[in-house]
């Protein structure tokens, strides 16, 4: 498994991203996560649909918070024509009961807790903490990855206006 050190921080502390790298222009790797309900999801699923996937440290953590909802309200804005898949290592039932106090459900929410499988076809699995480093990525209908943002530091909000214009272009 590669590890790659120094491209993410947690509050001011360095690190290690575990998994494969992905990189623009490249077809994405499938992946297994579990819906808040429990069920079984496979990113195959949904192939030749463009997708914005958004991973994040925890629904109880207020940027991760402010983040969920924003990308809400933006899934309202964008319509039916692209998916906006949520994930995070939080266990399905707490995903759910967030859900439901948020009042958020223009955006699919899905956990990694079991087997990291998006942690690691992504690389965005933090060695130190066995959480999702938070990243944003953009997925065109032809399973292309067209953006990726990785926050630097964990603690912060990532950078809107750049991603959503991502989002924009592949619609």
């Amino acid at each position: 498994m590669v590890e790659r050190k120094g491209l993410v921080t947690f509050k001011g502390n360095g690190m290690t991203l575990v998994g494969n790298e992905i990189k623009t222009g490249q077809k994405v790797p499938d992946f297994a996560v579990k819906a808040n309900d429990g069920t079984a999801f496979k990113f195959s699923s949904i192939r030749g649909h463009p997708c914005v996937i958004v991973s994040i440290l925890s629904v109880d953590t207020g940027i991760c918070d402010a983040e969920m909802k924003r990308f809400n309200e933006e899934a309202v804005k964008l319509g039916n024509t692209i998916k906006i898949l949520v994930i995070s290592m939080d266990l399905p039932y707490s995903q759910k009961r967030w859900c439901g106090a948020a009042g958020v459900s223009n955006v699919q929410l899905y956990s990694d807790h079991q087997e990291a499988s998006f942690g690691h076809a992504f690389g965005v699995l933090m060695k130190e903490n066995r959480c999702l480093a938070r990243t944003i990525f953009v997925v065109d209908k032809s399973g292309k990855l067209t953006y990726s943002q990785i926050v630097p530091e964990i603690a912060q909000a990532p950078n809107y206006d750049e991603a959503l214009k991502a989002v924009k272009a592949v619609l």
